[in-house]
Protein backbone atom coordinates (compact mmCIF):
# COMPACT_ATOMS: atom_id res chain seq x y z
CA UNK A 1 0.00 0.00 0.00
CA UNK A 2 1.35 3.42 -0.88
CA UNK A 3 2.15 6.16 1.60
CA UNK A 4 -0.46 8.50 2.99
CA UNK A 5 -1.02 11.31 0.49
CA UNK A 6 -3.55 13.50 2.21
CA UNK A 7 -6.04 13.84 5.04
CA UNK A 8 -9.64 14.47 3.98
CA UNK A 9 -12.94 14.81 5.71
CA UNK A 10 -13.38 11.60 7.73
CA UNK A 11 -10.87 9.75 5.53
CA UNK A 12 -7.22 9.26 4.59
CA UNK A 13 -6.31 8.93 0.94
CA UNK A 14 -4.07 5.94 0.35
CA UNK A 15 -3.12 6.04 -3.28
CA UNK A 16 -6.37 5.43 -5.15
CA UNK A 17 -8.29 4.28 -2.05
CA UNK A 18 -9.74 6.16 0.90
CA UNK A 19 -9.31 4.88 4.44
CA UNK A 20 -12.40 5.90 6.42
CA UNK A 21 -11.60 7.72 9.66
CA UNK A 22 -15.26 7.62 10.65
CA UNK A 23 -16.45 4.41 12.30
CA UNK A 24 -19.21 3.90 9.71
CA UNK A 25 -17.35 1.42 7.49
CA UNK A 26 -18.40 1.59 3.80
CA UNK A 27 -18.97 -1.35 1.48
CA UNK A 28 -15.93 -3.02 -0.06
CA UNK A 29 -13.50 -2.41 2.78
CA UNK A 30 -13.95 -5.64 4.75
CA UNK A 31 -13.29 -9.24 3.75
CA UNK A 32 -16.11 -11.76 3.49
CA UNK A 33 -15.23 -13.62 6.73
CA UNK A 34 -15.20 -10.41 8.79
CA UNK A 35 -18.39 -9.20 7.11
CA UNK A 36 -20.13 -12.49 7.95
CA UNK A 37 -18.79 -12.42 11.51
CA UNK A 38 -20.25 -8.93 11.90
CA UNK A 39 -23.68 -10.13 10.75
CA UNK A 40 -23.64 -13.15 13.08
CA UNK A 41 -22.72 -11.01 16.10
CA UNK A 42 -25.18 -8.26 15.14
CA UNK A 43 -28.13 -10.64 14.71
CA UNK A 44 -27.30 -12.38 18.00
CA UNK A 45 -26.96 -9.01 19.76
CA UNK A 46 -30.31 -7.75 18.46
CA UNK A 47 -32.06 -11.01 19.42
CA UNK A 48 -30.67 -10.95 22.97
CA UNK A 49 -31.38 -7.23 23.37
CA UNK A 50 -34.99 -7.69 22.23
CA UNK A 51 -35.53 -10.46 24.76
CA UNK A 52 -33.89 -8.59 27.64
CA UNK A 53 -35.52 -5.26 26.81
CA UNK A 54 -38.96 -6.93 26.85
CA UNK A 55 -38.25 -8.52 30.24
CA UNK A 56 -37.22 -5.13 31.65
CA UNK A 57 -40.06 -3.28 29.89
CA UNK A 58 -41.37 -0.16 31.57
CA UNK A 59 -44.09 2.16 30.33
CA UNK A 60 -41.69 5.05 29.90
CA UNK A 61 -39.15 3.03 27.88
CA UNK A 62 -40.75 3.11 24.42
CA UNK A 63 -41.26 6.90 24.12
CA UNK A 64 -37.84 7.50 25.66
CA UNK A 65 -36.30 5.14 23.10
CA UNK A 66 -37.91 7.16 20.31
CA UNK A 67 -36.72 10.49 21.70
CA UNK A 68 -33.22 9.12 22.32
CA UNK A 69 -33.01 7.67 18.78
CA UNK A 70 -34.14 10.97 17.25
CA UNK A 71 -31.61 12.97 19.28
CA UNK A 72 -28.69 10.66 18.47
CA UNK A 73 -29.66 10.50 14.80
CA UNK A 74 -29.76 14.31 14.56
CA UNK A 75 -26.56 14.74 16.59
CA UNK A 76 -24.66 12.30 14.37
CA UNK A 77 -25.51 14.47 11.36
CA UNK A 78 -23.59 17.39 12.89
CA UNK A 79 -19.84 17.16 12.32
CA UNK A 80 -17.31 19.13 14.33
CA UNK A 81 -13.81 19.89 13.00
CA UNK A 82 -10.66 18.63 14.67
CA UNK A 83 -7.02 19.57 13.89
CA UNK A 84 -5.65 18.17 10.65
CA UNK A 85 -8.57 18.84 8.34
CA UNK A 86 -10.82 16.00 9.44
CA UNK A 87 -14.01 15.93 11.49
CA UNK A 88 -15.99 13.79 13.87
CA UNK A 89 -19.48 13.47 15.26
CA UNK A 90 -21.26 12.12 18.31
CA UNK A 91 -21.72 8.35 18.33
CA UNK A 92 -24.11 8.44 21.25
CA UNK A 93 -23.73 4.82 22.34
CA UNK A 94 -22.77 5.60 25.92
CA UNK A 95 -25.49 8.23 26.17
CA UNK A 96 -28.09 5.71 24.97
CA UNK A 97 -26.82 3.16 27.48
CA UNK A 98 -26.94 5.55 30.43
CA UNK A 99 -30.54 6.53 29.65
CA UNK A 100 -32.01 3.25 28.43
CA UNK A 101 -29.67 0.59 29.73
CA UNK A 102 -27.42 -1.64 27.61
CA UNK A 103 -30.23 -3.70 26.05
CA UNK A 104 -32.66 -1.01 24.90
CA UNK A 105 -29.75 1.32 24.20
CA UNK A 106 -28.14 -1.16 21.82
CA UNK A 107 -31.48 -1.62 20.03
CA UNK A 108 -31.82 2.13 19.55
CA UNK A 109 -28.32 2.38 18.12
CA UNK A 110 -28.97 -0.54 15.75
CA UNK A 111 -32.09 1.20 14.42
CA UNK A 112 -30.14 4.44 13.93
CA UNK A 113 -27.43 2.63 11.96
CA UNK A 114 -30.00 0.82 9.80
CA UNK A 115 -31.75 4.08 8.87
CA UNK A 116 -28.45 5.83 8.18
CA UNK A 117 -27.23 2.99 6.00
CA UNK A 118 -30.36 2.57 3.85
CA UNK A 119 -31.55 6.18 3.60
CA UNK A 120 -28.38 8.26 3.87
CA UNK A 121 -25.66 5.86 2.65
CA UNK A 122 -23.74 6.52 5.88
CA UNK A 123 -21.98 3.17 6.17
CA UNK A 124 -22.31 0.24 3.78
CA UNK A 125 -25.32 -2.06 3.58
CA UNK A 126 -23.33 -5.29 3.22
CA UNK A 127 -21.20 -4.36 6.26
CA UNK A 128 -24.16 -3.09 8.30
CA UNK A 129 -23.78 -6.06 10.64
CA UNK A 130 -20.18 -5.12 11.36
CA UNK A 131 -21.12 -1.48 11.97
CA UNK A 132 -23.80 -2.59 14.45
CA UNK A 133 -21.24 -4.85 16.12
CA UNK A 134 -18.66 -2.06 16.18
CA UNK A 135 -20.82 0.77 17.50
CA UNK A 136 -23.68 -1.18 19.07
CA UNK A 137 -21.84 -3.89 20.96
CA UNK A 138 -18.58 -2.06 21.65
CA UNK A 139 -19.82 1.52 21.62
CA UNK A 140 -23.10 1.01 23.52
CA UNK A 141 -22.98 -2.24 25.46
CA UNK A 142 -19.27 -2.00 26.22
CA UNK A 143 -19.58 1.71 27.01
CA UNK A 144 -22.39 1.05 29.48
CA UNK A 145 -20.44 -1.71 31.25
CA UNK A 146 -17.48 0.63 31.79
CA UNK A 147 -19.81 3.45 32.87
CA UNK A 148 -21.58 1.17 35.38
CA UNK A 149 -18.27 -0.04 36.83
CA UNK A 150 -17.01 3.52 37.36
CA UNK A 151 -20.38 4.70 38.70
CA UNK A 152 -20.42 1.86 41.22
CA UNK A 153 -16.86 2.65 42.33
CA UNK A 154 -17.32 6.42 42.74
CA UNK A 155 -20.89 6.37 44.02
CA UNK A 156 -23.92 4.91 42.30
CA UNK A 157 -26.26 7.68 43.44
CA UNK A 158 -23.89 10.63 43.04
CA UNK A 159 -23.32 12.92 40.06
CA UNK A 160 -19.60 12.33 40.54
CA UNK A 161 -20.05 8.66 39.69
CA UNK A 162 -22.52 9.29 36.87
CA UNK A 163 -20.62 12.15 35.25
CA UNK A 164 -17.16 10.59 35.55
CA UNK A 165 -18.40 7.22 34.36
CA UNK A 166 -20.15 8.75 31.35
CA UNK A 167 -17.10 10.84 30.40
CA UNK A 168 -14.60 8.00 30.64
CA UNK A 169 -16.91 5.46 28.99
CA UNK A 170 -17.83 7.86 26.18
CA UNK A 171 -14.18 8.51 25.36
CA UNK A 172 -13.03 4.91 25.79
CA UNK A 173 -15.85 3.40 23.72
CA UNK A 174 -14.91 5.56 20.73
CA UNK A 175 -11.20 4.76 21.00
CA UNK A 176 -11.69 1.01 21.52
CA UNK A 177 -14.11 0.84 18.58
CA UNK A 178 -11.55 2.61 16.39
CA UNK A 179 -8.86 0.10 17.38
CA UNK A 180 -11.16 -2.83 16.52
CA UNK A 181 -12.02 -1.16 13.22
CA UNK A 182 -8.32 -0.72 12.40
CA UNK A 183 -7.63 -4.42 13.02
CA UNK A 184 -10.64 -5.38 10.88
CA UNK A 185 -9.35 -3.26 8.00
CA UNK A 186 -5.88 -4.75 8.36
CA UNK A 187 -7.16 -8.34 8.53
CA UNK A 188 -9.21 -7.62 5.41
CA UNK A 189 -5.96 -6.47 3.72
CA UNK A 190 -7.54 -3.12 2.93
CA UNK A 191 -4.69 -1.20 4.55
CA UNK A 192 -1.65 -2.22 6.62
CA UNK A 193 -2.12 -2.22 10.39
CA UNK A 194 0.89 0.09 10.69
CA UNK A 195 -1.13 2.74 8.84
CA UNK A 196 -4.67 2.01 10.02
CA UNK A 197 -4.01 1.66 13.75
CA UNK A 198 -2.18 4.96 14.41
CA UNK A 199 -4.46 6.91 12.06
CA UNK A 200 -7.71 5.56 13.53
CA UNK A 201 -6.53 5.67 17.14
CA UNK A 202 -5.00 9.16 17.06
CA UNK A 203 -7.98 10.90 15.50
CA UNK A 204 -10.53 9.02 17.58
CA UNK A 205 -8.70 9.94 20.77
CA UNK A 206 -9.54 13.53 19.80
CA UNK A 207 -13.06 12.68 18.62
CA UNK A 208 -13.58 10.81 21.90
CA UNK A 209 -13.04 14.05 23.83
CA UNK A 210 -15.96 15.62 21.97
CA UNK A 211 -18.00 12.47 22.61
CA UNK A 212 -17.28 12.68 26.34
CA UNK A 213 -18.12 16.39 26.56
CA UNK A 214 -21.42 16.07 24.66
CA UNK A 215 -22.42 12.99 26.66
CA UNK A 216 -21.73 14.65 30.01
CA UNK A 217 -23.45 17.90 29.03
CA UNK A 218 -26.59 16.09 27.85
CA UNK A 219 -26.61 13.77 30.85
CA UNK A 220 -25.99 16.68 33.22
CA UNK A 221 -29.03 18.54 31.90
CA UNK A 222 -31.17 15.42 32.34
CA UNK A 223 -29.76 14.85 35.84
CA UNK A 224 -30.77 18.37 36.89
CA UNK A 225 -34.23 18.34 35.31
CA UNK A 226 -35.44 14.72 35.03
CA UNK A 227 -33.06 12.39 36.90
CA UNK A 228 -35.72 9.68 36.83
CA UNK A 229 -35.02 9.25 33.10
CA UNK A 230 -31.53 7.91 33.83
CA UNK A 231 -31.30 4.13 33.74
CA UNK A 232 -31.22 2.87 37.36
CA UNK A 233 -31.72 6.45 38.45
CA UNK A 234 -30.03 7.81 41.61
CA UNK A 235 -32.45 7.54 44.54
CA UNK A 236 -30.87 10.46 46.40
CA UNK A 237 -32.02 12.85 43.65
CA UNK A 238 -35.39 11.28 42.83
CA UNK A 239 -36.62 11.05 46.44
CA UNK A 240 -36.49 14.83 47.17
CA UNK A 241 -38.21 15.57 43.83
CA UNK A 242 -40.99 13.09 44.56
CA UNK A 243 -41.47 14.53 48.06
CA UNK A 244 -41.60 18.08 46.73
CA UNK A 245 -44.15 17.13 44.06
CA UNK A 246 -46.63 16.08 46.75
CA UNK A 247 -46.95 19.66 48.06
Amino acid sequence: MTEILSVGINSLQLGSRMLPLALHVPDGFLSLPITLMGWVVAIALIAVCLKRAQSEYQERTVPLMGVCAAFIFAAQMINFPIPGGTSGHLLGGTLAGTLLGPWAGSLVMAVVFIVQSFLFQDGGITVLGFNIFLMGLIGTFGGYCLYAAIRKTLGWNSWRGIGTGAAVAGWASVVIASVVCAFALALSETVPLSVALPAMTFWHMLIGIGEAVITVVALGFIYRTRPDLIYKAPRTVIAPRQTASRF
